[in-house]
C-alpha cells in the first residue's frame, strides 16, 4: 500500500472538495476498519477524530496527539526544560543548558532571569552555543549562535509573540538521530540531516532552494523549504556565502544548523541498524519519563547509533512525535509509518 502518495494526490486533486486532513488523521481512517474500530472526524479541518472502540469505549485524537500519553508526562514532555530535569535525574545524560524568561514574564513573577541573564550564560558555556524557545517544536526558531550581536537578536526572537521562556545549551556536535517508541517496541529510527542544496556550477543557493521545494512536490512531499527563513543568511556568511552565490558543481552545503524534517532535512534510516543497548535505553526512557509513545531525539557523539552506547546526549522527548515528512521520504517509511499507526490504533484498545 502507497498511502503516502494517494495521500497527497487526493490533497492536491482540483476535485477534492473535503476537507484537507492531517497525514496521521487520513491514516488512521484508513486504517480503521482493519483495526476494528470506528472514527469519527471533525468535518471542518479534519485534524481531530474520536475513535469507538470495539467495547464501546470512545479515545480521542488530535493530529500526532492520541490518548496514549498521560497528560501530566505529556506537558512534561513538551516542556524542554523541565524534561531535561527530570532526565538528569533520572541518570540519562542531557545537554548542558538553562532556561531564561522574557521582559513580560519577568515581570509576572518578579525574576531578572532575562536575555542579559542568558548572555552571560552563553559567555560561561562558550560560544557558539544554541538558543531556542522551551516548548517549540519543529525546529521552530532555533540558532547557533557564535556572538553577542547573534544571541540577542536570535534570543528575542525566541521570545516574540506568546512564547515566556528560552533556553541556552551547550553546542553538541555529533550525528542527529530520532526514535520511536510505542510501549515497549521502537517503531522507527532515523538519522536527521539538516536542509542541504548540492552545487551544479550554475544555479545560485536561492535557485537550488526552488529547485528543492520543486523536487518536493515531485516526490508530493508536503514540506515547505523554509526561503526565507533568517537563519538562512547567518549559516551562509559563516561558510563565506550568499543566497546569490553560485555553488561548484558537487559541492554540499547546509543551510541550517538543526535537523528538522518540516524544515527540509533528510532522514536516512537507521531501523535495522540501531545497537540493543540504544532500543533498550529508549524504550526505557520513554517508560521511566511516563509516556507510551515517544520521539527520543538524541546525538551520537562518537560513532553511530549501530554501535554500543557511549558518548551520547538526549536532546528532547516528543509526546506527539511527527512522522509525516518522515513518511514522505520513501515508500518503505510511509509502510512503516502505516504499520506504527495501525499498532496505535491496537495500543488504544488496551484496558486503561
Amino acid at each position: 500500500m502507497n498511502h503516502w502518495l494517494s495521500f497527497w494526490k487526493r490533497q492536491r486533486s482540483p476535485e477534492r472538495n473535503e476537507t484537507k486532513r492531517s497525514y496521521a488523521s487520513e491514516t488512521l481512517v484508513n486504517l480503521a476498519e482493519l483495526a476494528g474500530v470506528e472514527i469519527l472526524l471533525e468535518p471542518r479541518f479534519g485534524w481531530a477524530g474520536r475513535i469507538r472502540l470495539p467495547d464501546g469505549r470512545f479515545v480521542y485524537f488530535k493530529d500526532t496527539n492520541f490518548d496514549l500519553n498521560p497528560l501530566g508526562a505529556t506537558e512534561i514532555a513538551r516542556d524542554k526544560d523541565f524534561a531535561s530535569f527530570f532526565m538528569d535525574q533520572l541518570g540519562y545524560p542531557v545537554i548542558e543548558g538553562k532556561s531564561f524568561l522574557s521582559k513580560k514574564w519577568m515581570k509576572i513573577i518578579d525574576s531578572d532571569e532575562g536575555i542579559d541573564a542568558g548572555f552571560r550564560y552563553a559567555k560561561k558555556l562558550g560560544f557558539p552555543v544554541i538558543v531556542k524557545p522551551n516548548s517549540g517544536s519543529r525546529g521552530a526558531r532555533v540558532a547557533k549562535v557564535f556572538n553577542k550581536r547573534e544571541f540577542y537578536y536570535f534570543a528575542k526572537q525566541c521570545v516574540r509573540e506568546d512564547s515566556r521562556v528560552f533556553l541556552v545549551q551547550r553546542f553538541i556536535s555529533g550525528r542527529d538521530y530520532r526514535v520511536v517508541v510505542l510501549d515497549d517496541e521502537v517503531m522507527s529510527v532515523y538519522q536527521r540531516l539538516p536542509l542541504s542544496v548540492q552545487g551544479d556550477g550554475q544555479s545560485t543557493v536561492r535557485q537550488l532552494l526552488a529547485n528543492k521545494q520543486a523536487f518536493f512536490r515531485a516526490i508530493q512531499r508536503d514540506t515547505k523549504v523554509p526561503m526565507g527563513d533568517e537563519r538562512i543568511p547567518y549559516v551562509l556568511k559563516r561558510q563565506g556565502l550568499r543566497l546569490n552565490s553560485v555553488l561548484r558543481k558537487g559541492q554540499v552545503i547546509y543551510l541550517l544548523d538543526n535537523a528538522n524534517l518540516s524544515l527540509g532535512g533528510d532522514a536516512v534510516d537507521c531501523g535495522d541498524n540501531i545497537h540493543p543497548e540504544f532500543k533498550e535505553l529508549c524504550v526505557d526512557l520513554t517508560r521511566k519519563m511516563g509516556l507510551r509513545y515517544c520521539g527520543v531525539d538524541l546525538i551520537v557523539i562518537d560513532g553511530e547509533i549501530s554501535d554500543a552506547p557511549r558518548n551520547y546526549v538526549i536532546i528532547e522527548i516528543n509526546a506527539a512525535p511527527g512522522i509525516d515528512n518522515y513518511a514522505a521520504t520513501g515508500e518503505e517509511q510511509a509502510r512503516i509509518v502505516e504499520a506504527m499507526y495501525l499498532q496505535v490504533l491496537m495500543a488504544m484498545q488496551k484496558p486503561l
